[in-house]
Order: C-alpha cells, then structure tokens, then sequence
C-alpha cells in the first residue's frame, strides 16, 4: 500500500468521480484509476462499485476511508514537523475553537503569537466541541480549544482545563433586562422567547439543558443562527440568549447582560490534543503563548468579569 494510492482513494471518495478526481490530485485520470485497482489489489476487495458511470463506496471503501484520511492527515503533520527550523520561523498550527472562544479569547492569544511568530501559519477551524473533537480524532487538527465534559464516545484525547466562565442572559437595551434588571434564575426563561444557535453549538445543549432541569421546554423565537447572527437577533429584540460572559462583554452597544442567581450556570474551557500524537512543536509553542497570557491577564485583574482561571500553575 502507498501513500499516493491512499491520496487517490481519498479524491475520489470526495469527488465520487476519477476524472475530477484526477484533475483535483494533478494527475492523469488512467494513472489515477491503474493506481485503485493496484490498491484493489492490494487489499483483496473492491474499495468503490461503478456501475453506469456512478461511483460510489463499497462496504470495504467505507471502512477503509476514515483511516486513510488519518494516515494522511499525519503524514501531512509529519511533514511539517520536519520542515520546522530554529526558532520557529515557518510551520504551521491547526486550531480548532468554538465560535465564542473565537470571539472572546482568541482574538488576543492568536495576535500575541503571530507577534512572536510571524512566519507561523495559523489555520482556524470554528465549530461545536462534538465537531471538533472528530477534527482531533482524525487528525485534521493539532490542538482545539472546547467546552467540557468531552462527548461520551470521544477518542483518547488529553485535556488542560483553563477557565470556567458565567453564563448570563443577553437582551435588547430597548427591551429592557428580564425578571425586572436583577439575577435570573432558569425558570424565568419560561415565557420569554429564546434566540437559539444551530445543533451542534455547545451553548444550545447548554441552555436547553437548564431549562428542562427547571421543568420547561424554552420557546424559540428564532433559531440556527452563528454567533454574530445571534447577537444581531436579540440586539433588534427578537428574544434573549444564554451567552458566555467573555463574549457579552465584546458584544458592543444595544444589548445589556443580566447574570443568573446563584448558584449560577457555568461552562468550563479545556485546550484539547490527541493522547497518541505528540502535538507538532509550533503548536506545543501556541499553547504556552495561551497559558502565559492568561496567567498575565489574571495576575493583573483583566480577566473578563465571571470568569475563574483553572490552569496548571
């Protein structure tokens, strides 16, 4: 088995097609196909049924592709560990984030370490702890900031916990603050219409969760919107959110944030890499670039408000 002939399994089971397939790898279509069958082969089974011109993945195809994914994915990191130089002055970091981690913490850490850094290419994918979780598992990312606990089938993944973070209600500045300006409780939520984020988004499961812990099912005024999409719902009044402190505070003018009673909701961050896979060195760096601004930000009281530092020392 080669590595190129796992590259062609891959293109072709995207583009369920051997001519794009070819043109997507830069090779010519008879090679591409000489080289399937090869790896047919190989392996003793058909890897894809072409019947009338339509290409799909057979049973074995469908087995064998989320591990040549894998293997190239590696191979790829493989690569660029080794065209690392002194001093970090090329690589490359695959960082996967939830949209609100996007907002609220990276934008300070990501601009620190491109300071340090520059020739560093930084690759940010946006997207629910269960989606990034996949993205570490297949090797598609080397480090990926997510919210705790991990999904319950989650791979062998090492885990830092870094904060734990309030949750609070967002409204309207013209709608007023809910339960008449002072803390809210989950219950409070029950008739008043809810701004809620696609499946998939952490703070979803999150406030679902309160609110049937409180006996209710919550109305939705809108939903499966982005987090900027969220934010611009509820500054035009179309219903509250649950949000992360760390992003009600950038919200920007429009909206005002009303914290829960005690005992509160809260969310606790993790920085996230596969056990099995020591990350690449520039991504090793990036995590202690995290770690040091945020040990900076609480030693000098800039943490947002709502927000607990968990770190290792």
């Amino acid at each position: 088995m080669q590595f190129q002939q796992l590259r062609y399994f891959v293109a072709v089971a995207e583009t369920r097609h051997f001519t794009r397939a070819a043109e997507q790898v830069h090779v010519a279509q008879p090679s591409l196909s000489q080289q399937i069958r090869a790896l047919e082969r190989e392996l003793g089974a058909d890897l894809f049924s072409r019947a009338r011109g339509h290409v799909a993945l057979t049973d074995a195809g469908e087995a064998l592709l989320p591990l040549a994914r894998r293997i190239l994915a590696d191979t790829e990191t493989a690569r660029y560990a080794v065209q690392e130089v002194v001093q970090l002055r090329r690589g490359r970091v695959r960082l996967g984030a939830t949209p609100s981690l996007c907002t609220g913490l990276l934008p300070d850490v990501l601009r620190a370490f491109h300071d340090r850094h520059p020739g560093i290419e930084l690759l940010l994918e946006e997207s629910g702890s269960h989606d990034l979780v996949r993205g570490l598992a297949r090797g598609g990312l080397d480090l990926a900031l997510l919210i705790l606990p991990l999904p319950g089938s989650s791979p062998a993944l090492t885990t830092t916990e870094l904060l734990r973070e309030d949750l609070v209600v967002v409204s309207s500045q013209a709608a007023g603050a809910p339960g008449g300006g002072g803390p809210v409780r989950p219950e409070d939520l029950r008739d008043q219409p809810l701004v809620m984020f696609r499946h998939g988004y952490d703070l979803r499961e999150l406030t679902v969760a309160a609110c049937r812990a409180a006996g209710f099912e919550p109305a939705f005024a809108v939903e499966g919107g982005e987090l900027d999409a969220v934010l611009g719902f509820v500054r035009a009044g179309l219903g509250l959110a649950v949000l992360p402190s760390m992003v009600a505070g950038r919200a920007g003018p429009g909206l005002r944030s009303t914290p829960f009673a005690a005992p509160g909701l809260r969310r606790t961050i993790a920085l996230a890499h596969r056990t099995d896979v020591a990350p690449p060195r520039a991504a090793r760096e990036l995590r202690r670039v995290l770690l040091e601004h945020l040990r900076d930000a609480a030693a000098r009281g800039r943490l947002p408000e709502g927000t607990e530092l968990t770190a290792p020392a």
